[in-house]
């Protein structure tokens, strides 16, 4: 492997790790007390401040039962699943499909949180480094976000710092919820760009003028 691939594999390690630890379901602190690897470690391998070992990589790789294959991004493609099945489904919790390759810098996600028979708790919270962006498609998602609850629906979209204490869950019975997340590990955030509308000041240019 070429000193350029070795990097991004590396780069793309700490991603692949965190959207395993949250398919197993696991808070920071709870991977620290399973595998003895501090929580200030995990973090900052999980943004890309740091690269892991291979002592590490291993420990994680059991503690979240994924193969050294699928956190190095090199598993074979799986077969096609009949349309009848959802893709990547994690458990009865949650379904991930992530949506880009996590090369450092933005990566997406969609999310599809099952419907609720029963009334839902508050959302556990966690918090880490970066900057996260979701957009609700469908249902109804509870943010909790500091102190504060928000109910969204489709179309809501919400943006905040992910040191901020945060957490979602389906809002209540209804239907499941399918929502998107882009999440910067940098603090890396979405720069809209849009036309000014016609009639309304001179300011923005297009770009073949």
């Amino acid at each position: 492997m070429a000193v350029d691939d070795v990097q991004g594999t590396l780069a793309a390690m700490g991603p692949r790790l965190r959207a395993a630890r949250e398919r197993h379901g696991a808070t920071l602190a709870g991977v620290s007390c399973a595998t003895g690897i501090s929580t200030s470690t995990l973090s900052r391998i999980e943004t890309g401040r740091r690269k892991p070992t291979l002592e590490v990589v291993l420990r994680l790789s059991k503690e979240y039962g994924v193969s050294l294959d699928e956190l190095a991004g090199t598993a074979p493609v799986p077969a096609a699943e009949p349309r009848a099945r959802a893709p990547l489904s994690f458990g009865d919790d949650k379904a991930v499909l992530p949506l880009t390759r996590y090369v450092g810098g933005l990566h997406a996600h969609k999310h599809v949180l099952p419907a609720l028979e029963d009334p839902p708790a508050r959302p556990r919270q966690v918090s880490h480094d970066g900057h996260e962006w979701l957009c609700v498609l469908y249902g109804r998602l509870w943010l909790a976000l500091g102190d504060h609850d928000l109910v969204l629906t489709a179309g809501d979209v919400a943006e905040f710092d992910t040191r901020t204490p945060h957490g979602v869950a389906n809002a209540g019975p209804g239907g499941p919820v399918e929502y998107l997340v882009m999440f910067g590990p940098q603090g890396e955030r979405l720069r809209p760009r849009t036309l000014p509308a016609a009639g309304r000041g001179t300011g923005g240019r297009r770009a073949s003028e």
